[in-house]
């Protein structure tokens, strides 16, 4: 099936989250398929936490779960859900002891539970279960039998991928398993990344007889229906360079051109083939360009303070040492080479790669379900470009989006049923009646924080903002170089979290 793609310069970006998503979402090209995103490698720089690498992480487990929660007889046809669960910890249902819940991501779970440390990191203290859950259509959650090609065949079997048939089978997984444990009366706090953090925060508000919390982290729950600018998502990149070196960010900004004129002219493209030594011949200066913003983008999203994985090896403060590629007097005024100098601070920190190719197909972490989605119901319009913008200027086309999706799947997007199935607009005024016990967490350095709730609700909704802060950086292991304000920010959600959770058996004392 044809793949999300980017349609003239302007990218559609989907992810999350992400995503990470991350997203951390692949992004496409309208010449090619999609760019390149790394494999995921646990290297000695990811500093687990004593207590998580004495135990084992989880254990796999699986549920049979229903196909369609809303209609029958659909109702009756069930899938193999994955969830893995780690009770290293947990006090035990005779203690009532509390359950954490991870909402998972767009992808593979085992990748969200081996860069969530939080969870392991702060169930000891609350003698917590620990539960990551699979979103259906990603990892081995796949209904039809367990056959991809099957699942993903057409619009008919994609329908039932959805955010809301993804909640339901959150409540539905986590009642059975209370059930199951005989703790019913166990609370339970669910938490989440990017597009898991969405989730977290709309199954509080969808849910709420069954967590008593939500932890959402990186959540771009205002990205919809025009509440956010769709030029907000690459201003906030922008800023993340412009911070480091305003000549970084002039060479940057003047580079597109640059390779466009290069391009036209004769031996140009073999010249940007040598100087970004890729792996084969360029057919298209949009697969490059595409490439190269790739890198950017997620640099900007992972901007963590301390080394890390979680899309592909980067050093600490990656935008910082590629404004120092950049910078370096080395490359006098090569723009080509300083380019590549910066780039390969994400695609080769390693120094193991020997060449790139911006047209890499590979979908290691199981993404392939986005597609859909972006063209359903998350439709996150994070395109636009302003003057200043270190990308060249676009203008949001959602017209194209519209055509691609006819096109791929034979439907028309949904931009609207976000924000009616769970809100968005006004949403201080909304929440605050009726919402309650929702951390947000944003980190300014994060694009898509734009779209985050970046101020308090209520006293029960509150916003923590760390003007230094990647993409969930705080459900992150924590590791020794971490700065202070990191460690006050898991401070301010472990205080939280426990005053919800001394408040949950106030009132089940009370009960009894």
């Amino acid at each position: 099936m044809k793949k999300m793609t980017e349609y003239g310069s302007t990218p559609f970006l989907f992810w999350f989250s992400f995503l990470c998503l991350l997203h951390s979402l692949p992004v496409y090209s309208a010449k090619s398929s999609h760019r390149r995103f790394p494999s995921l490698l646990i290297s000695p720089e990811e500093k687990i936490s004593l207590s998580a690498r004495q135990n084992q992480l989880y254990t796999t487990k699986y549920f049979t779960q229903v196909l369609d929660h809303f209609n029958y007889p659909k109702s009756y046809e069930t899938f193999q859900h994955r969830y893995l669960i780690n009770d290293t910890y947990w006090g035990g249902a005779k203690s009532n002891s509390p359950i954490f819940v991870y909402t998972g991501n767009e992808g593979n779970i085992e990748w969200f539970a081996e860069n969530t440390g939080f969870l392991y990191e702060t169930a000891p203290h609350f003698k917590a279960l620990i539960i990551f859950i699979e979103h259906r259509f990603y990892g081995k959650s796949l209904p039809f039998g367990g056959k991809k090609d099957v699942a993903y065949s057409n619009a008919t079997t994609l329908g039932y991928l959805s955010s809301t048939q993804a909640l339901a089978d959150y409540a539905s997984l986590i009642i059975d398993l209370k059930k199951n444990l005989t703790a019913t009366d166990s609370p339970v706090v669910v938490l989440g990344g990017s597009h898991g953090e969405m989730l977290a925060a709309w199954f509080r508000l969808k849910y709420p007889h069954v967590t008593i919390g939500a932890l959402a982290s990186s959540s771009p729950i205002l990205n919809f229906n025009n509440i956010t600018s769709p030029e907000s998502f690459n201003n906030i990149i922008t800023k993340d360079f412009m911070s480091e070196s305003e000549s970084c960010y002039k060479v940057i900004k003047g580079s597109w051109q640059q390779i466009k004129d290069t391009a036209k002219q004769h031996g140009g493209l073999e010249l940007l083939q040598k100087s970004f030594k890729l792996c084969k011949n360029i057919i298209s200066v949009d697969d490059l360009q595409n490439w190269l913003e790739s890198a950017f983008i997620y640099t900007a999203m992972t901007d963590y303070p301390t080394p890390s994985n979680f899309m592909t090896p980067v050093p600490a403060y990656p935008v910082k040492q590629m404004c120092k590629a950049i910078d370096n007097p080395a490359t006098g005024n090569d723009t080509f080479a300083k380019l590549y100098g910066a780039v390969t601070v994400y695609y080769n920190y390693s120094g193991t790669t020997t060449c790139f190719d911006p047209d890499d197909n590979s979908d290691p972490h199981d993404l392939g379900g986005w597609d859909w989605q972006a063209c359903t119901e998350m439709i996150m319009q994070t395109n636009g470009n302003d003057k200043e913008s270190i990308f060249p200027p676009s203008e949001s086309q959602y017209k194209d989006q519209v055509s691609y999706c006819k096109e791929a799947y034979g439907v028309e997007p949904r931009p609207n049923w976000i924000t009616t199935e769970f809100g968005g607009h006004d949403i201080k005024r909304v929440l605050r009646r009726y919402g309650s016990n929702i951390i947000f967490f944003n980190g300014l350095r994060d694009p898509w924080s734009g779209g985050g709730v970046l101020s308090n609700i209520s006293k029960r909704i509150v916003a923590i903002v760390a003007k230094e802060g990647a993409h969930h950086v705080d459900l992150r292991f924590k590791t020794n170089e971490d700065p202070e304000w990191l460690k006050d920010v898991r401070k301010q959600e472990v205080k939280i979290i426990a005053k919800w959770i001394s408040e949950y058996y106030h009132d089940l004392a009370d009960k009894h």
